[in-house]
């Protein structure tokens, strides 16, 4: 039984260092739930979208061999970034090709390795091109517009569309990404719009290993 005549003791108020260390936990516990989120909200998103692209990389692997072997495919494949380029029909965005699997190329005039891929991409386009496969070769010239023309031209373009990028904002978001260091860089995306592959420099893109390739992952 309480005495009434005896006080109950009151807990001591915490001092600075109690109040200090007692704001770092929230502080930590914030922080740790912040985290946590971000991590699931991220897993969502990577893999969630591209779940499926995992099986396509798989079946894609055997045929980076030969003329296309320098493909380096994807082991856990990720969205493509938001991507915006100019067409011959006003502006476009890369997830307006969702449905078809893609090649996308950035090149420029003054790179002689990509005035010598040139002509295979185009063969490729002519070969492969269609409802469930588009080459899209961007140009990120930025000066000296008048030459893109000339330059495909020159090269026997018949085939391609024509995608150009001035701004050359298209290779900054890629090298940003960690995807692009040089040109020609070429990336293979699948139909929902995940990286299965990455390509530093030229290839025989008219090649037999390349048609193959590029088979497997529209199917």
């Amino acid at each position: 039984m309480t005495d009434p005549q005896t006080p109950t003791p009151r807990a001591k108020p915490a001092g600075p260092m109690g109040k200090i260390a007692f704001l770092a936990i929230c502080a930590a516990v914030l922080a740790g739930g912040a985290v946590l989120y971000g991590m699931r909200g991220a897993g969502k998103e990577g893999g969630g979208q591209c779940d499926a692209a995992r099986a396509v990389a798989e079946r894609v692997a055997p045929f980076a061999k030969g003329e296309v072997a320098s493909l380096n495919v994807a082991k856990t494949p990720r969205p493509m970034p938001a991507l915006a380029f100019e067409t011959v029909d006003g502006r476009k965005q890369l997830s307006d090709l969702r449905g078809k699997a893609v090649l996308l190329n950035l090149w420029a005039t003054w790179c002689i390795p990509c005035r010598e891929e040139m002509p295979a991409l185009d063969r490729l386009q002519a070969q492969k091109g269609g409802p469930d496969f588009e080459v899209v070769a961007i140009s990120i010239d930025t000066t000296r517009l008048e030459k893109r023309q000339a330059f495909l031209n020159e090269a026997g373009v018949k085939s391609l569309g024509f995608y150009a990028d001035p701004s050359a904002e298209v290779f900054q978001v890629l090298k940003k990404a960690g995807k692009v260091v040089g040109l020609p860089t070429s990336i293979l995306v699948d139909k929902e719009g995940c990286e299965i592959g990455v390509m530093s420099g030229p290839a025989d893109w008219a090649s037999a290993d390349a048609v193959a390739l590029v088979g497997a992952v529209a199917k």
